[in-house]
Order: C-alpha cells, then sequence, then structure tokens
C-alpha cells in the first residue's frame, strides 16, 4: 500500500491546518487508517485513527480539536486539525491497518509547525 500526504505548514496558536493521506495499491486490506506524530527524540504516537465503520480513536491531547474522516470510496482520510497549540509540532505520518492492526505501510511525513 502506498500512502501519499498532503497539507501541513506553519500555522500561528489557535490556528487550524488539515491534512490529507490518499492510498492506492493493496487498498482491499485496509480496514483502519489515521495518523501519528513523532518529535526528535521522541517515539511515534498514536494522534486519531478511523477503521472502515467510521469509527474513531483520537488521543487525549487532541480531542475536541482535531476531526478525522475516511472516504472508503477513494481510499482517503483527512484530519482537520483545529486551535492548534504548540505542543502539536510534529511530523505527521499517515498509516494504513488491517483488520487486527498490522502496518501496511507509511506515509512520507509531513511537517507540521505551530508558533506561539
Amino acid at each position: 500500500v502506498k500512502l501519499v500526504e498532503s497539507g501541513g505548514g506553519l500555522v500561528q496558536s489557535g490556528g487550524s491546518l488539515k491534512l490529507s493521506c490518499a492510498a492506492s495499491g493493496m487498498t482491499g486490506e485496509i480496514r483502519l487508517m489515521g495518523w501519528y506524530r513523532q518529535t526528535p527524540g521522541a517515539q511515534r504516537e498514536s494522534v486519531a485513527l478511523i477503521d472502515d465503520e467510521d469509527t474513531t480513536n483520537y488521543a487525549d491531547a487532541v480531542k475536541g480539536r482535531f476531526a478525522i474522516v475516511r472516504d472508503n470510496t477513494r481510499n482517503t482520510v483527512h484530519l482537520q486539525m483545529n486551535n492548534l497549540k504548540p505542543e502539536d509540532t510534529a511530523v505527521y505520518y499517515c498509516v494504513a491497518k488491517t483488520y487486527i492492526g498490522t502496518n501496511l505501510g507509511w506515509g512520507q511525513g509531513t511537517q507540521v509547525t505551530v508558533s506561539s
């Protein structure tokens, strides 16, 4: 599975950004898509995930500010990020997983920088 991300960039604290991820290849195996993020020296952490029944899971740090939606017909997933904070600054990676949670692939990563 190939994942191509778009969006990201620099925004002031309190601003908004939208990330998008398009999947191609063996998309029939995908059951869950979502976003992780990583800062230098830290482990990659889950931000928001959505399965093929639109069940979502959010990290506590982003609940109420981020929203993930999925377009199954186009194998795309979007992450709307509102009220961004400097601590949201990270490289964001799109991920696709099988039903049992096996990773099918990662996107190339997109930088999100929130200035204070």
